[in-house]
């Protein structure tokens, strides 16, 4: 647990896709069945202060043009002191990109970000280089990722070094989908974002079960269910135009109390 820096934030909004809305770490009771490192987060600061408000407007699928259009205006309207956002990488899994536009219209609506006098928290993307459907787009993400890096410095934002973060290759740390992270990644992921920020926290990683020990036949047939069951679907998605997050409400829309009832 990092001493603290005398941090207080009061306003919190968190802006992205499935990474940020919190996909994979399954919880019912929630708004879209979903809980995340970005609530595990307001929580801790909620602890910190009397009048903390936080908004999640992130929603799966979505892409770099479509957070900017859908979700900076709304946040900028809600005076956050702290704001979290990433995007990019669904457009990074795309068969065609235009990196360096990308990264400009990012660092356009970063730079609005913090003359409106938030606190910005920007994230790299991981590293691919394990993942053997994906391990192809590894410099891809490397491009991102140092243009990211300039963002950051350039802008004067908090990073969060994804890439570097070597843990994440353990793949418990994922939800079955391999996608997304599972509760133990966003668990991780929280605790990351906290200490990168300088505020003291007592979050802990999970706990992890031991990993099922397989021969290269059971490894096979799991990766032959994973690809009928998340693989296949996916790209026929992406062939479709198509989206997991199509007519699905952010979270949270607006700054409120973090256990107040929505719509009250």
């Amino acid at each position: 647990m990092p001493s603290s820096s005398g941090l207080r934030f009061h306003r919190y909004v968190a802006l992205g896709d499935s990474f940020t809305e919190g996909v994979g770490d399954h919880d019912p009771l929630l708004p879209n069945g979903v809980r995340g490192w970005a609530d595990r987060v307001a929580e801790v600061l909620d602890g910190l202060v009397d009048d903390f408000r936080y908004a999640n407007l992130a929603i799966r699928g979505r892409k770099m043009a479509a957070i900017l259009a859908e979700q900076v205006e709304p946040a900028l309207a809600m005076r956050p002191d702290l704001v979290t956002i990433y995007a990019g990488g669904n457009d990074i899994l795309r068969p065609r990109v235009d990196i360096d536009a990308l990264v400009r219209d990012y660092d356009e609506a970063v730079g609005r970000l913090r003359d409106a006098g938030a606190r910005v928290v920007l994230f790299t993307a991981f590293d691919l280089g394990f993942a053997p459907v994906f391990r192809h787009l590894r410099g891809r993400v490397a491009t991102y990722n140092e243009l990211v890096r300039e963002v950051a410095d350039v802008r004067g934002t908090t990073l969060v070094d994804f890439w570097r973060l070597r843990e994440y290759r353990d793949e418990r740390l994922w939800d079955v989908d391999r996608l997304h992270l599972s509760s133990a990644g966003h668990q991780r992921m929280a605790i990351e974002v906290l200490d990168t920020l300088g505020v003291e926290h007592r979050l802990k990683p999970h706990d992890l079960a031991p990993l099922p020990e397989m021969d290269r036949r059971q490894r096979r047939n799991a990766d032959l269910a994973w690809a009928r069951a998340h693989a296949g679907p996916w790209v026929h998605r992406r062939l479709r135009g198509t989206s997991s997050g199509d007519g699905l409400p952010a979270r949270r829309p607006t700054l409120r109390p973090l256990h107040e009832t929505p719509g009250r």
